[in-house]
């Protein structure tokens, strides 16, 4: 299935691929629908990049492998993987210095000039493909990658024991990066939603406090039970007012992770706040060497 413009998905037919040398055949099983996908489809675009023909989308997936490629080791048929949608070229500087997530070069699924994983089968490099464990499904191996995302964000705010986080967003990405804020030591987890399903997740998974956006006052709900705010807050909707929330609830000398991508908006920043009350401000994109280390 392809996007072809903004809001027009078709289906057609591809031959199966054959696997490189290096490469691994996987048939998916499994695949999420990232926020990303939904704003491809919605606008044809991200930044400065274009759909200008057509593009597979989804990048979050598993399957099993049915072929490897003459000089593979270490997969065989029949092996669950979870699929890293990021390969990176391995010669710059960030990859040599392990941040391979910030390579100029990386060929990432579902970007334009590299078809997604909405497809029966994904011919793939097998360096960037992941065995699964016996008590791994292919549905859990394909949330490898957006937990990824949210081990990431926990490690850029620096979360340990006893902190207090807020995720602003209670999506996949934030539900997630809000599980491995507790794995982290966090004592207390608030997260912030307009939905009211999406915040009764929250809460079956934990999370101390949900708070409706539509109805609190975001900034009032966090100092009235954190004091003067939170020790770390991750952002991780893109919504301009999201943003300005978690910039405003963060403690002097806490740290703020923005996740959520907002390509086309401005945000307001009231830099003499974030210089009075030391605030670091940091970006998390995609997830580095040391994440992949433990994937999956």
């Amino acid at each position: 299935m392809s996007l072809v413009e903004s809001g027009t998905f078709e289906l057609n037919a591809r031959e199966r691929p054959a696997p490189g040398p290096s490469e691994v055949l996987v048939e998916v099983s499994d695949i999420g629908i990232c926020g990303s996908d939904i704003h491809w489809y919605e606008h044809g675009r991200m930044g400065d990049l274009a759909v200008e023909e057509p593009l597979v989308l989804g990048h979050e997936s598993a399957g099993t492998v049915v072929e490897v490629g003459a000089d593979v080791d270490g997969h065989a048929v029949g092996d669950r993987i979870a699929i890293e949608p990021g390969v990176p070229c391995g010669e710059c500087e960030y990859c040599w210095r392990g941040t391979y997530n910030l390579c100029r070069d990386v060929e990432f699924m579902a970007t334009p000039g590299t078809d997604g994983a909405f497809r029966e089968y994904i011919a793939w490099p097998a360096e960037y493909a992941y065995g699964l464990p016996d008590a791994v499904s292919t549905q859990e191996g394909a949330l490898c990658e957006p937990i990824s995302v949210g081990i990431h964000a926990v490690r850029r705010a620096d979360v340990g024991m006893g902190d207090s986080v807020l995720v602003m967003g209670a999506g996949p990405i934030g539900l997630l990066a809000a599980d491995v804020a507790r794995a982290a030591g966090a004592a207390d987890v608030a997260v912030v939603d307009v939905v009211d399903s999406k915040l009764d997740r929250a809460v079956d998974r934990g999370a101390d406090l949900a708070i409706d956006a539509r109805e609190a006052d975001v900034a009032a709900a966090v100092r009235e039970a954190f004091g003067t705010g939170v020790d770390a807050a991750i952002e991780a909707t893109g919504a301009p007012p999201a943003i300005e929330s978690v910039l405003d609830v963060t403690r002097p000398d806490g740290t703020v992770v923005l996740v959520g991508l907002a390509p086309d908006a401005e945000v307001p920043v009231d830099t003499f706040e974030l210089v009075r009350r030391q605030v670091d401000v940091r970006g998390a994109t995609g997830s580095p060497t040391r994440t992949r280390r433990r994937y999956p």
